[in-house]
């Protein structure tokens, strides 16, 4: 297993800047590569993107030197391992409430004794077991490997203390849009008690020396980095539609 890029970047303190594709498209992952995106969250939560599909976007986010993180369809063991086996270098695990669920996610992507992943020979990020031995395999992928967890519901900010003490979270990404929602304020992320518990918990994120993760957009990146995150991510059809209106209001004046 090479070296997870964007890991080095978070550990420096570096911001990690993303883009977050929901089809399934190996070329999309190319194009957002040779764009300068340091990583690439391949989402199969809320996009059409099956196991195949994520194989063929890592694969491409391996050869154009960009770092492939995948949301799995949900927080279970088997979602997760999944698309571990088929050579994401880490996941962005959903509906994350409480430090047992934080600790079942990292235990799904890391080896060890216990009800950890499962290791398998021959998978494609042990090089189908063609080029060194597991426990070498093993240790690199424990090392390089990431985990980010989701905190996007009311429960989740409440329980904020106690995931962030669980060891083996590398990030801890706070979902605007779930979370106004959880709080009763759908798709109102700026309402007040939204927009509050987010900058408590990112604070509390931040105070604990751990690393904070956000979504944004052109136009409130500097505000989001501004506020501790480093895993940061925007969306394709966010680009999309900059690109587009850009070039249509100068085509229709």
């Amino acid at each position: 297993m090479k070296e997870n890029r964007m890991k080095s970047m978070l550990r420096a303190g570096e911001p990690a800047l993303g883009c977050s594709i929901m089809v399934p498209s190996p070329q999309m992952v190319e194009m957002a590569a040779h764009a300068g995106f340091d990583w690439v969250l391949i989402d199969m939560e809320h996009g059409t993107i099956g196991l195949e599909s994520a194989e063929l976007m890592i694969m491409a986010a391996d050869a154009s030197g960009i770092t492939p993180i995948a949301r799995p369809p949900s927080n279970a063991k088997a979602h997760i391992s999944s698309v571990m086996d088929r050579g994401a270098m880490g996941v962005q695990v959903p509906h994350v409430n409480s430090a047992r669920d934080a600790e079942a996610a990292d235990s799904a992507v890391k080896f060890g004794p216990g009800d950890n992943r499962g290791l398998a020979a021959g998978t494609r990020p042990d090089s189908y077991g063609l080029s060194r031995s597991m426990d070498e395999f093993v240790q690199a992928s424990n090392d390089q490997t990431l985990v980010c967890v989701q905190l996007e519901h009311a429960a989740a900010i409440e329980n904020a203390d106690e995931i962030l003490a669980v060891d083996g979270v590398d990030v801890f990404f706070i979902g605007p849009s779930d979370l106004s929602q959880s709080m009763g304020h759908p798709g109102n992320p700026k309402a007040e008690p939204v927009k509050t518990a987010i900058e408590v918990t990112l604070k509390k994120i931040v105070d604990a020396g751990k690393t904070p993760g956000m979504p944004a957009t052109a136009d409130n990146l500097e505000t989001v980095l501004a506020s501790g995150p480093r895993y940061i991510y925007t969306h394709l059809p966010k680009i999309v539609g900059i690109g587009a209106s850009a070039f249509l209001k100068q085509g229709k004046r």
